[in-house]
């Protein structure tokens, strides 16, 4: 199954009520991750642009939607971000297919410098 990087920011709402009630949200989330069909491989807290990241593994992309769409509409995430994530041997395959699958730039791409 796929896995996915998860990066949450509350709402400063959501971060007062987990103040006044602290909370293990990841005990929160594990039922409707398992009810979609995935599981949370590792769940931390941070601080800065997010404040939480969590790996998941999901099904597919259907599922991992799901999540971030019904964390978004619960109103107490100002964002999520979703990212699906590979292996080091699903990556190397992705190189090794990018090599051989014969898509050629445009021209002026290549004349381009940095």
């Amino acid at each position: 199954m796929p896995y996915y990087l998860l990066q949450v920011a509350y709402e400063p709402t959501a971060i007062a009520d987990l103040i006044a009630n602290p909370q293990d949200r990841s005990e929160a989330i594990r039922p409707v991750v398992e009810k979609l069909g995935g599981r949370i491989e590792t769940f931390y807290l941070a601080f800065g642009e997010y404040d939480v990241i969590a790996i998941v593994e999901m099904k597919g992309n259907v599922g991992a939607a799901a999540f971030s769409l019904a964390a978004s509409a619960g109103g107490a995430v100002k964002a999520i971000k979703t990212t699906p994530l590979m292996t080091g041997n699903e990556g190397l395959e992705a190189f090794k297919q990018a090599a051989s699958c014969g898509y050629k730039a445009p021209a002026a791409a290549k004349t381009k410098t940095a």
